[in-house]
């Protein structure tokens, strides 16, 4: 006999499941992250060991997978790390030229409307703060965040190494739980998420480089100091959609503001970041990456917000793929696919009016022929 609960009954153990969630992944945040990590770089090498496995046993081609991408990711790190160095030994420059340029606003400010400067050390103290002390502490604090997250760095590649290791039994593990003649529709779903996910994230890396390399050459044709440093942040950070490009294009700004003091250097630069985002959001992106995974910008921010607030700056990294994976699970499940719809980017209304007709055709047909 089967028991029907209240409507409220429902959405109160929803609520309380997802209360629960949240603090279960906040709680084992220190082993739920670097499997995270693990899992995603899991997926972007598994073509390349499935490459290699054809020549050599299992285990060397998962080693030798790993080695190539820490070799990348080191002399990436070593790269920004260096750069960030060179960049901080100036920040006392940047100071004083900041100090000057805000003189000169004053003044002008005072010639033009009359209005009277106000002390030049409190307002920097106040509005602007000390440029030399926030970057030492920005540092103080990579440092730190670096020396901690070491360890659990450390772990990853273990992980990844059993992850594809033990990838068979892994899959063996999912049957356990269902009916023989459900297996292989399962499969088959799996085998979906897996491909679509791995395109996704393949095409973003892709994307990333392309979109470093167009801002970096802008910049450098610019004559801009560490212009493939400002190129290669400002990329990253366009998987933030509308927001990426501003505050990637915030600090190489504002860097040419106060070292030529010309305003029209810095627009310059702001539609040399304004030209490659219209490129990668209209012709990169959508060749790259294609339409298997499209997240709308709504949802993208949203996660990252709550991936801020569940696991700090790595849950902001994880946020977007995990957003990814989401979506390719919804679609494929039934009962959750209006969850997928509602993560996906609707372009120029077609899905809207698509719908709209569905619900016309439907209504038409329930009042039948006058």
């Amino acid at each position: 006999m089967d028991i029907k609960l209240p409507a409220y009954f429902k959405y109160t153990v929803i609520l309380l499941g997802l209360f629960l969630l949240l603090h279960f992944l906040q709680t084992f945040s220190p082993v739920l992250i670097p499997l995270c990590f693990a899992g995603l770089f899991a997926l972007l090498l598994l073509p390349m060991t499935r490459g290699l496995e054809k020549r050599l046993p299992r285990a060397i081609s998962i080693v030798v997978s790993l080695v190539v991408v820490i070799i990348i990711l080191g002399l990436l790190i070593w790269f920004l790390s260096h750069q960030i160095s060179n960049f901080s030994s100036e920040l006392s420059e940047i100071n004083s030229k900041l100090s000057l340029l805000l003189a000169k606003f004053q003044t002008f400010l005072f010639e033009r409307f009359g209005i009277k400067p106000t002390n030049k050390s409190e307002f920097m103290q106040k509005a602007l703060g000390n440029v030399t002390q926030t970057g030492t502490a920005f540092l103080g604090s990579t440092i730190s965040l670096t020396t901690g997250a070491l360890t659990v760095l450390s772990l990853i590649p273990i992980y990844v190494f059993c992850m594809l290791y033990y990838r068979d039994h892994l899959r063996q593990f999912m049957f356990q739980f269902i009916t023989r003649d459900r297996r292989e529709p399962l499969m088959e779903t799996v085998d979906n998420i897996q491909r679509v996910v791995q395109g996704y994230l393949s095409g973003l890396l892709i994307v990333i480089l392309v979109v470093s390399v167009l801002n970096s050459v802008g910049l450098m044709i610019m004559g801009v100091e560490y212009a493939i440093f400002f190129g290669v942040m400002a990329a990253i950070l366009t998987v933030i959609p509308y927001i990426g490009i501003l505050i990637g294009a915030l600090f190489p700004a504002l860097f040419v503001l106060v070292n030529t003091g010309s305003a029209a250097q810095m627009l310059i630069v702001i539609g040399i970041f304004a030209f490659v985002q219209f490129l990668e959001g209209n012709f990169i992106t959508p060749y790259v990456v294609g339409s298997k995974v499209s997240i709308n910008p709504f949802a993208a921010i949203v996660a990252l917000i709550l991936g801020g607030e569940i696991w700090g700056a790595p849950g902001m990294i994880l946020s977007i793929p995990i957003i990814a994976i989401l979506k390719v699970i919804f679609d494929a499940y039934e009962p959750l696919q209006p969850f997928g719809f509602l993560l996906n980017d609707v372009k120029s209304g077609q899905e809207e009016n698509r719908f709209i007709k569905r619900l016309k055709s439907r209504r038409n047909q329930l009042k039948g022929p006058e």
